[in-house]
């Protein structure tokens, strides 16, 4: 089947069945690729055709790694066990062994498969606590890592596996772009079920509520972040793979707002009438976070052009007709 395929590229995504990874394949099938998904679960709204080949693996186990692997040019290992604050601040040993096993394994296919090129997707959590302290934070730059202090095992996890990339890279020779991703949202991305981030999770939450109506904010609101539309970070991560480039690069938003102001802008999309509660009793993660752009502007070339508020439309319009269709299927006999 593989060879056959007249498409430009061969091409293995990782964690297909999940957000990002999803609108990647999408991205990179549409544009004419062969495109071979992968992932242990695919999320059920995910819209077809998004790749030309399927496959349901557990991408921890090192045989499905070196099949996902076989007779690919380029690989995106977007596979990962992780979610929101609530889940990765309460899952620590799932996650450290579900994505160990997935990169160790993916990346040594990679190579035993003669992979041309690999990206993996970092996260902005692999960032030190120490410089996340106030929510007017000073935007973090690449070479911020260390002295190295994530504020949770998913951030320490990340940060090993970069390690992991750079040993690969220097002792075997192999090509790996790392791409640190901050805080991507958009339509068809978790939005219920405890792994949901804050912008779906807002959506969500307002979508349901009563008109007039109220929710609850996790935390007292004041915590900063800057949040990355989803198409913007397909396209930062295809110009990376389209380059030799090692990284790290920051693949986020240097537009810092925080909860509330995320909230009242959801709440004003919405057309609604809500009062907001604070449960400061629930993880709420880093006082600030944001991203320093000047070096992936300056080597990479690439830059986030969705704006918030036209991100946040179409996330809260898809979040609001999945809501609608979660209530019927409650409501059938």
């Amino acid at each position: 089947m593989l060879g056959k395929d007249k498409r430009q590229k061969r091409i293995l995504v990782s964690g297909a069945g999940g957000f990002i990874g999803s609108h990647l394949a999408r991205f990179l099938y549409n544009k004419g690729n062969y495109v071979r998904a992968v992932d242990i679960k695919f999320d059920p709204w995910i819209s077809m055709p998004f790749c030309s080949e399927a496959l349901t693996r557990d991408l921890r186990i090192p045989e499905y790694c070196y099949g996902a692997c076989k007779g690919i040019d380029q690989v995106y290992h977007c596979a990962a066990n992780m979610g929101g604050i609530g889940y990765i601040t309460s899952c620590h040993a799932d996650i450290a062994h579900d994505n160990v096993l997935l990169n160790i394994h993916m990346i040594q296919a990679a190579l035993d498969c003669y992979v041309q090129r690999l990206v993996f997707t970092s996260s902005a959590c692999i960032y030190p606590n120490y410089l996340q302290l106030d929510p007017d934070v000073t935007p973090l730059t690449e070479s911020d890592a260390m002295p190295a202090d994530p504020n949770e095992v998913y951030g320490w996890e990340k940060l090993f596996a970069e390690q992991v990339c750079d040993a690969y890279i220097e002792d075997k020779g192999m090509s790996i772009g790392v791409a640190r991703l901050h805080n991507v949202y958009g339509p068809q991305g978790t939005y219920r079920g405890g792994k949901e981030k804050a912008p779906a999770a807002l959506c969500r939450k307002v979508a349901m509520a009563s008109d007039p109506g109220d929710i609850t904010i996790w935390g007292d609101g004041t915590a900063t972040r800057s949040f990355l539309y989803i198409d913007d970070c397909v396209k930062g991560l295809v110009r990376l793979m389209n380059t030799d480039l090692e990284g790290p690069f920051n693949i986020g938003s240097d537009s810092l707002i925080s909860v509330d102001q995320l909230a009242d802008t959801i709440i004003k999309i919405s057309g609604k009438k809500i009062t907001k509660a604070y449960d400061t009793s629930k993880p709420e993660g880093v006082v600030g976070r944001n991203a320093d752009l000047t070096y992936v502007k300056e080597v990479l070339g690439w830059e986030p052009k969705v704006g918030l508020i036209k991100g946040l439309e179409k996330t809260y319009k898809w979040i609001t007709k999945m809501v609608k269709i979660d209530a019927g299927k409650e409501q059938s006999p």
